[in-house]
């Protein structure tokens, strides 16, 4: 391997922990993004800077001999960067490419994978093994803020050993098949980028690379993975399924976490999250049976759960003002959409939402999902605006976009209304909310999100 690289899309979400931990290793990294060159989210790129990270405009002159050029899957062949690493030669990895390289050379390894919850879990297996002096690196999607500080508020990744190496890997590019860890974690199986056939193939192949499978058996698809499995390379996990080697009992929801039980090989410890949500106690059994298998013991593990402080961008309280609460949350496939609005609508307080879908493709292959987990989760009084869908340019179909969305949701007995400009959504919102309610800020690939939830937090104060 190469020890210069060059991040085509350095601020991604995947892009930015990857560039950090190999710059921690003592690689030179260098990098180029189109919200730097387009004067956006300046924070992210001077803290970039400040790791010792060279930034270059995307026009193919951050490039030289020596270097590999890193991209993300999706990056297209006609960008500057690309074309340049072309003329020159030079090695080309992909993101997961990158990832697997280290992940596979890492002594114990854990991948998380799954349609939802990868980064919660992600968070918290990394959180359990630095809390118990264990010192792992960990790659991660979302910024975990039991490791954010001043010199590091970006941070998605935490650097430690090489040798014990915790990533979220993904499935909607196929690439979960280039994975070999010690430990395969598999939450859940749904809907989201891919067909169900595809998916069950994946993710069997998946569990059949590692030396331990964690599965959650609540969830009826990883359930049937789980049975072609060897009793000794596996730990089911679940709160409703008799066959699991790590049971949950007595769960009980509170307003800003939960509490249950965990047991395993007849030892109990009682489990209590400062995150809440049916979800996220999901996510913590499946965290709990990654480190077990690891050999941790699940008491050590528990009481190390309770400091987990979750992830930005998680049904993240923004702030308060006016009396009006803000929360910011990821959600963007139904599955993860109904978690978020079970978790919200477990508590009082009118909701007033903004989903912004995260393209148009995921409208045209999940939108009567997405129409009737909005229509099906939302309590009389709620209201929903959906600006239109991100749009990173390119030749994609845009027949289906929110306005669609809404007259489905409508025709599913929700209530959903279109409006076009986000600017427009803030301004309805802000006109809209009364002390008590709660404004929630759903969606996916684009970080601006986050940014608008704390300007409302701003205005409204």
């Amino acid at each position: 391997m190469t020890d210069h690289y060059f991040f085509c899309g350095i601020g991604g979400s995947g892009m930015l922990p990857l560039a950090a931990i190999l710059r921690a290793g003592g690689a030179r990294v260098a990098g180029s993004d189109r919200s730097l060159d387009a004067g956006r989210l300046a924070p992210k790129f001077d803290y970039l800077k400040s790791l010792g990270i060279a930034l270059a405009p995307q026009d193919g002159s951050g490039l030289a001999e020596g270097m590999t050029l890193v991209t993300s899957a999706a990056v297209e062949p006609t960008i500057p960067d690309v074309v340049r690493a072309r003329e020159l030669a030079l090695p080309h990895l992909t993101r997961p490419e990158l990832l697997a390289q280290l992940l596979n050379a890492a002594q114990k390894s854990i991948a998380v994978g799954g349609t939802s919850g990868k980064s919660t879990v992600t968070g918290m297996i990394g959180w359990i093994l630095h809390a118990l002096h264990r010192q792992p690196t960990v790659m991660n999607g979302a910024v975990m803020k039991n490791f954010v500080s001043p010199s590091a508020p970006f941070a998605s990744a935490l650097v430690g050993d090489p040798e014990l190496f915790v990533s979220e890997v993904d499935e909607s590019d196929g690439s979960i098949a280039l994975y070999r860890p010690t430990v395969a974690v598999l939450g859940n199986i749904s809907l989201d980028h891919k067909e169900m056939d595809e998916l069950r193939s994946l993710f069997s192949s998946f569990l059949a690379a590692s030396s331990k499978a964690v599965v959650n058996l609540d969830d009826p698809e990883t359930r049937i993975l789980a049975d072609g499995l060897q009793a000794e390379r596996r730990v089911g996990f679940g709160f409703d399924s008799p066959g699991a080697e790590l049971i949950g009992r007595n769960l009980e929801l509170l307003p800003d976490g939960v509490r249950f039980t965990a047991e395993i090989d007849g030892q109990k410890h009682k489990v209590e999250l400062a995150v809440p949500g049916r979800h996220n106690a999901m996510n913590a059994m499946a965290a709990l049976g990654a480190v077990h298998a690891l050999g941790i013991s699940l008491g050590d593990a528990s009481a190390a759960l309770s400091r987990f402080a979750g992830l930005k961008r998680r049904l993240e309280t923004v702030g308060t003002a006016g009396g009006v609460t803000i929360i910011d949350d990821f959600a963007h496939n139904p599955d993860k959409i109904a978690a978020t609005l079970a978790t919200l609508t477990a508590q009082p307080g009118r909701l007033l939402i903004m989903f912004q879908p995260h393209g148009y493709g995921p409208l045209a292959k999940m939108g009567e999902e997405l129409a009737a987990t909005f229509a099906g989760g939302m309590r009389e009084g709620d209201r929903l605006y959906l600006p239109d869908p991100v749009y990173q340019g390119g030749t994609v179909d845009r027949s289906r976009g929110s306005d669609w969305l809404a007259e489905a949701i409508l025709s599913a007995g929700g209530h959903a209304e279109h409006i076009p400009e986000r600017a427009a959504v803030a301004e309805r919102l802000l006109a809209n909310a009364l002390p008590g309610d709660r404004i929630a800020i759903l969606g996916a690939r684009d970080d601006s999100l986050s940014e608008f939830a704390i300007e409302l937090v701003e205005r409204l104060g």
